[in-house]
């Protein structure tokens, strides 16, 4: 396809990974990032179009690893309908590369889920909106104390014929499986193998279960915090001595990233500034485990596939059950990256990080997108100066009805 005239963005302070630049310029050209830098030093060339950034910021556009739907539609719905409608619903709030994440499920469920995601990135095209870089492929593989809002029925120990037939799709690009599980090494060398980021969640795992898993290749936990286990409940699992637990691991081997839902709600502040300060923005990762109520009123609705998914509510700020806790996010990165910035004390440029260049460094693709550096791809967020999206553009296109 063509490519529309270079960009000329002016006007703006450019969020750059280590610092930010006052009155800065940014020029786009064929799809990727020409220059950005201070506005004297980075004229605007003859036949560019300007754009005015009103005197906001201009940010990488975000990347989400761990999101399952929005807009009323979940990945799981299976449809390429659903996946096209939560993937918009994303890109308003900044996201412009993401990984569709699984539920728990049956096999056929995420078999449709896949396949719809497919369709999708094959026929994907900028103005579309974000990309599909990969499936997060998150459920089924979770321990049964620590399924939390997915439905139990669909839950089930690693089964490998699943999983290999879900990695030779050449789709799955982060794969989940609780440590302490049977077959959790075989999963985690074959989804090494394969290229992915791979991640443990929703597990009860001990310091022993993790170091297994560490060998053969897991790297990540999901969401810190939430659905893991802690120091109190393997004592329940295992007597005394206590034993360390996800938490104690994470934090004590430097290789090991995680991540943070930063919606104020599911952690408050001071956990929110203790995981940046404990692992620093290189190994923080923002994701909004964001389900099908963002952008949705106030109401009740299924986590997961819409014809059998437990049902959850939101009253606009955050998911939960009745009585059984929280059920994900219903915010956007761009309030994830704001108010991490805000409630945790994070520098700007640490939080944007967080929600951009650190997921794409963890799933390999950082040389092209994730920061605002000349030759990666013009994946261009315009802000204000209360870091609420105003424009996106995808490689240097426009995605209209931001």
């Amino acid at each position: 396809m063509p490519f529309p005239p270079p960009l000329y963005f002016s006007n703006a302070t450019a969020i750059l990974p280590d610092r930010l630049i006052e009155d800065a310029a940014l020029l786009a050209e064929g799809g990727r990032i020409k220059a950005v830098d201070a506005r004297a030093a980075l004229p605007c060339p003859a036949g560019a179009e300007r754009i005015d950034a009103g005197g906001g910021y201009l940010g990488p556009g975000y990347l989400d690893i761990h999101v399952h739907g929005g807009a009323g539609a979940d990945f799981m719905d299976g449809t390429a309908e659903a996946v096209r409608a939560a993937v918009g619903c994303h890109t308003r709030h900044g996201t412009t590369t993401i990984f569709p994440t699984t539920t728990t499920g049956s096999r056929e469920q995420i078999r449709a889920m896949l396949e719809a995601c497919r369709e999708v990135r094959d026929g994907w095209a900028p103005a579309q909106g974000a990309r599909i870089a990969g499936v997060h492929f998150y459920g089924p593989y979770f321990a049964a104390p620590k399924v939390g809002c997915h439905n139990p029925a669909g839950r089930r120990d690693p089964d490998s014929a699943e999983y290999r037939a879900a990695f030779e799709t050449g789709l799955v690009k982060v794969a989940t499986c609780a440590a302490e599980l049977p077959g959790v090494e075989d999963f985690c060398r074959e989804a090494r193998k394969r290229g992915c980021l791979v991640t443990c969640g929703h597990s009860d795992a001990s310091w022993t279960e993790m170091k297994r898993a560490f060998d053969a290749g897991m790297r990540h936990v999901d969401h810190f915090w939430c659905a893991m286990s802690s120091v109190p409940s393997l004592r329940e699992r295992f007597g005394t001595p206590m034993q360390g637990s996800m938490e104690q691991f994470v934090l004590r081997h430097e290789e090991m990233s995680t991540e943070v839902i930063a919606d104020g709600i599911h952690l408050a502040p001071e956990l929110l500034e203790y995981a940046h300060f404990m692992k620093g923005p290189q190994r923080l990762l923002l994701v909004t485990d964001a389900n099908r109520a963002v952008d949705m009123p106030p109401g009740r609705y299924r986590f997961g596939p819409a014809s059998d998914g437990e049902w959850f509510e939101s009253d606009g700020k955050v998911g939960f059950q009745p009585g059984h806790g929280l059920a994900s996010g219903v915010v956007g990165m761009d309030a994830m990256v704001a108010r991490m910035h805000r409630l945790a004390g994070v520098s700007l440029p640490d939080a944007a990080r967080m929600g951009s260049l650190t997921p794409a460094e963890r799933t390999g693709i950082a040389g092209e997108v994730g920061s605002l550096e000349a030759g990666k791809r013009a994946d261009v967020l315009m802000l204000d100066r209360e870091l609420a999206v105003r424009r996106v553009f995808v490689e240097g296109v426009e995605v209209p009805g931001v």
